[in-house]
């Protein structure tokens, strides 16, 4: 079964149409190649390097890759043609780029064994065409190694990477130097953090040393792709693609290559000039909601609310095509502040006998059929606890369905926490026969089966806590899906199939909702958030012809780290300093996600912080266009 990726559908933008090249890549050092999603660009990349293969000649074509995340997609795709016969690999010298230091080379996570696992098992390149840096070389040695590698592997036929999310390129981080070659390298305790979560989330069992080609060797290469996916490289792309060229980024360096480009998807190309303000680059379409959004990035760039904008501002910002196509100013104005007044509501389910000509949502049916659906056991109240509390308290028969069992991010000592808790109160003395299974862990495989039963059971008992603290029926009303692809024990997670969608869809066809809420969060193309997404996605257009259907609304959500633009916003929920208390609560319930959450990423904020400051700054943008002010915003788009 063929599942593509979730990307929200356009709503206007820039006419690349017969758009010279020169104009379109403009503020672009490197120029950017955006596609809807990274499986069409990976498709692309994949012809590129064929093609590339085909046409060589004079020796073995040098072909330079790397593993992680990103490179999976491709990987995936030039298996699949070599096993339909469009591509030998028979003659292609395969270069790796960097390694753990110290590993072995059958270490589950060393790149070595990655790169096998994805890629060079699936295809012929020949053993001895296989160059990966060597990770048990002994420390005596490893210099003269890594000067031996880097003769080998200059001079690249092409190189084919992704990039990190701080603009690392191999394990090249902040302050590299553009003249460095292959050598060894001390890891940041940031890089560890995050390469921790291919050691089972612990970070003293992340190597803190890497071997790794230089910048001067990468730029060797005759030519280079860049590949990014997801939200969370957004930032990276936009300095490496339009920024100064800096060691704070070392992908940077790279915009002096000849031959060079980088790939993106939408989301990790969201904050390029052509995409965050495309008026800047060339015509565009001027659909209500881009209309809307060149006016919310005026009034931000000029400093006034919406009501305040003059001519002279939409003239010296580049949006007189808009004034030629759309009419004055001043109307413009109003019909954008009607527009987004028009998203602010009380009532998410609807107002019962109201007249809900503006209003985001119908006030019939009512009561509504509402199913909130959370990839982990906390999603729900970190992102949308508000409006789930609102929806709750207005009378509207609200499911909550909790996608995955969230048991890998639970701590071991909260699990002993809670063994030597259910001793004091009597019940049971498990302490050491559990302290005995965590101490059977090894890095790099998955938990063991019993531990992990009892994370999940610690994540239950929290949801339902949670729910409880503000009226819903847990025993009811919270479901628990545990989706099949999440539970491998590990941090790689496998790919959804049908039986996590039939899951999905049993569940739907008993509720038959008038509401879904989802996560929207694409930050991740690997992530859980995202697999869910699209798994419920997928139940929906199995159920397409289902009556009830007819009458359901998607709204998207999103989490505890990014907001939607409010160019997007569909619909926005303030949230009163008490409701703001409330979903604080239930947040706290939460309690093996306080403190010592194994996967926290970069923000030490606790995630009831983080929730709290990122709906207080969306009241502050309402406030600041000119809108009321709220002590917080919810915000949600309608998918459909």
């Amino acid at each position: 079964m063929v599942m593509k990726h979730f990307t929200l559908p356009k709503d206007g933008g820039l006419i690349e149409k017969d758009l010279p090249a020169d104009i379109l890549h403009s503020y672009e050092k490197i120029p950017a190649e955006i596609y809807e999603d990274q499986e069409d660009a990976s498709k692309e990349i994949a012809e590129i390097i064929i093609s590339s293969i085909k046409s060589h000649t004079g020796g073995k074509f040098k072909l330079g890759l790397t593993t992680g995340a990103t490179p999976v997609s491709l990987y995936r795709e030039l298996s699949a043609q070599y096993k339909e016969g469009k591509i030998s690999f028979a003659d292609v010298e395969v270069y790796s780029i960097d390694e753990y230091y110290p590993v072995g080379r059958t270490e589950a996570q060393s790149r070595n064994h990655r790169l096998h696992e994805e890629f060079l098992n699936n295809v012929d390149v020949r053993k001895e065409n296989i160059h990966i840096p060597d990770g048990a070389i002994p420390k005596d040695k490893v210099s003269a190694y890594c000067a031996g590698y880097d003769k080998a592997i200059s001079g690249l036929d092409l190189l084919v990477i992704g990039v990190g999310e701080q603009g690392q390129i191999g394990f090249n981080e902040a302050g590299s130097s553009e003249k460095s070659r292959t050598r060894t390298v001390l890891l940041s305790y940031k890089s560890r953090k995050t390469q921790s979560r291919n050691f089972n989330g612990n970070i003293a069992d992340t190597p803190k040393t890497a071997i790794t080609v230089g910048i001067a060797t990468l730029m060797s290469a005759k030519r280079i792709i860049l590949m990014a996916w997801g939200e969370d490289k957004a930032n990276a792309v936009k300095d490496i693609v339009e920024g100064p060229v800096s060691s704070a980024c070392p992908a940077s360096f790279l915009q002096k290559h000849e031959n060079i480009s980088m790939y993106t998807d939408d989301n990790s190309a969201s904050l390029l000039t052509r995409v965050v303000a495309p008026w800047l680059v060339g015509p565009c379409d001027w659909t209500p909601k881009f209309i809307r959004k060149a006016v919310v990035w005026l009034c931000e760039t000029v400093h006034k609310p919406i009501l305040k904008l003059t001519h002279q501002d939409y003239i010296q910002n580049s949006l007189g095509e808009l004034l030629e196509q759309k009419g004055a100013y001043d109307k413009i104005n109003i019909d954008v502040f009607n527009d987004l007044q028009h998203t602010i509501t009380g009532w998410p389910g609807g107002k019962p006998n109201a007249d809900d000509s503006t209003r985001p949502v119908s006030s019939s049916p009512f009561p509504k059929r509402v199913v909130i659906f959370s990839p982990h056991p906390d999603d729900d109240v970190i992102s949308m606890g508000g409006t789930f509390i609102r929806l709750v308290e207005q009378g509207h028969d609200v499911h909550v369905a909790y996608e995955t069992s969230g048991n890998v991010a639970v701590h071991d000592d909260v699990v002993l926490q809670h063994m030597d808790t259910a001793h004091e109160l009597g019940f049971a003395d498990k302490f050491d026969e559990v302290k005995a299974i965590i101490a059977t862990k090894k890095p790099g495989e998955p938990e063991p089966r019993p531990l992990l039963d009892i994370k999940a059971a610690i994540r239950r008992a929290e949801a339902r806590s949670a729910v409880r603290s503000f009226g819903l029926n847990e025993n009811t009303n919270a479901h628990f899906l545990n989706l099949p692809f999440y539970e491998t024990g590990g941090i790689k997670k496998g790919q959804r199939s049908q039986k996590d969608i039939d899951i999905i869809i049993n569940l739907l066809e008993t509720v038959k909702p008038h509401q879904i809420y989802l996560a929207g969060d694409l930050a991740d193309p690997h992530g859980t958030h995202r697999v869910c997404t699209e798994a419920v996605l997928e139940a929906l257009e199995q159920l397409k012809d289902k009556p009830w259907l007819k009458e359901c609304h998607v709204w998207l959500y999103r989490g505890a780290w990014m907001e939607w633009e409010l160019g997007k916003v569909d619909m926005a929920v303030p949230l009163s300093p008490d409701e703001l208390i409330k979903k604080r609560h239930a947040i706290y319930r939460h309690v093996s996600q306080k403190d010592i959450v194994p996967f926290p990423g970069d923000d030490s904020r606790e995630f009831w912080q983080r929730a709290e400051d990122r709906t207080q700054n969306t009241a502050r943008l309402y406030d600041e266009l000119g809108m009321a002010e709220y002590q917080a915003i919810e915000v949600f788009v309608k998918l459909f």
